[in-house]
C-alpha cells in the first residue's frame, strides 16, 4: 500500500475506535434535510509525509489530482474568491449574491501588507523569503483574519502554512518543509484532497525557489467523520491498496505563476472505485 493509505486507514480507525461523538450537542452543520450533522471526532491529529520518498496519494479510491490542483491554484496563485474562476462546483453551496465566497481563502492571500522591503501579498512574501532569507522562522501565511470573518461565506478550514528550510546532510539543494494547520476537517470528503493539494503546492514552491521537497506535516485540530459517512468509511478502509503513484510536475515550468492543473500528473496510478453519493454537511 502507499504510505498515504497507511496514514489514512490508521487515522480513520483511530477516530472510529477512540473518537468522541457530538451527538446531542448543539452543532452548527446540518444535512440538506435540516437534520443536525453529528460527528465522531478526534482532537489533534498529526500526520507526517516525506515528499522526497513518495507522493501522498491514497489508492483506496482515485485522487482527482487535476481538480484538486486547480482549486489550490485558485486560492494560492489566482488569489481568487470568485467561484466562476473554478471549473468544478466544489464551492457552489457557499457562493454569495456577488458570485464570491466573500473575504475568504484566496481573497486573504491577495491582500498586500507593508514590510520593510516593500508591499507584498502573503504568497509573494513566502516566495521572497524562501529565496532571500530561507532560514527564517517567520515564513508563515494566515488567512483566519478575525476582522473579516463576518464577511466570509465559510470560515477557513485550512488556514495557515508554516514553511521551514533545512540543509540536507549529504549536501545539494536546500530542502523545503511545511506545516499545514487545519482547524477542522471532514475526513471522508476532504482529507485525500487537502493532503494532495498542499503536497502539490510544496512541490511547486520548491521548483520556484530551486529547492527539493522535504517533509509535509498536516495538523488537524478537529478531524471528524460525519454520522452519515461512517459506513462509507468502514467500507473504504477495508479495500485493497496499491503502491504509491509517481508524481510528475512539468519540468519546463519554473515559476509558480506559470503552473496550471495540466502541469501535474500521477503516473503508474492504480486505485479502487470512487465513493459516490457522499452527502455534504453545510
Amino acid at each position: 500500500m502507499s504510505y498515504a493509505d497507511e496514514v489514512f486507514i490508521n487515522m480513520c480507525r483511530d477516530i472510529l475506535e477512540n473518537g468522541t461523538s457530538t451527538e446531542d450537542e448543539k452543532v452548527r452543520p446540518h444535512w440538506e434535510d435540516g437534520t443536525p450533522a453529528y460527528t465522531i471526532k478526534k482532537f489533534g491529529v498529526v500526520n507526517r509525509y516525506d515528499l522526497s520518498k513518495e507522493f501522498p496519494a491514497i489508492t483506496l479510491r482515485k485522487v482527482a489530482i487535476k481538480t484538486f490542483t486547480e482549486e489550490i491554484l485558485w486560492i494560492w496563485q489566482k488569489k481568487s474568491n470568485r467561484v466562476a474562476d473554478l471549473s468544478s462546483h466544489i464551492w457552489d453551496q457557499w457562493v454569495d449574491e456577488n458570485g464570491t465566497i466573500g473575504k475568504a481563502y484566496g481573497y486573504q492571500l491577495g491582500v498586500k501588507h507593508k514590510y520593510k522591503e516593500g508591499m507584498f501579498d502573503q504568497v509573494d512574501r513566502v516566495i521572497y523569503d524562501l529565496k532571500n532569507n530561507p532560514f527564517s522562522r517567520r515564513i508563515i501565511t494566515n488567512i483566519y483574519v478575525h476582522q473579516d470573518l463576518s464577511e466570509m461565506m465559510l470560515y477557513p478550514c485550512a488556514y495557515s502554512m508554516t514553511f521551514n528550510v533545512t540543509k540536507p546532510k549529504e549536501g545539494g539543494k536546500l530542502v523545503l518543509n511545511a506545516i499545514l494547520n487545519q482547524r477542522s476537517q471532514d475526513v471522508l470528503a476532504a482529507n485525500a484532497a487537502n493532503v494532495c493539494q498542499y503536497a502539490v503546492l510544496i512541490h511547486m514552491l520548491a521548483r520556484e525557489c530551486d529547492m527539493q521537497v522535504g517533509e509535509f506535516l498536516h495538523v488537524i485540530a478537529d478531524a471528524h467523520i460525519y454520522d452519515r459517512h461512517v459506513d462509507m468509511i468502514k467500507e473504504l478502509i477495508t479495500r485493497p491498496t496499491y503502491q504509491a503513484p509517481k508524481f510528475w510536475l512539468n519540468p519546463e515550468k519554473k515559476s509558480f505563476y506559470d503552473f496550471t492543473k495540466d502541469d501535474v500528473r500521477l503516473d503508474d496510478y492504480e486505485y479502487g472505485p470512487q465513493v459516490t453519493g457522499i452527502p455534504v454537511a453545510i
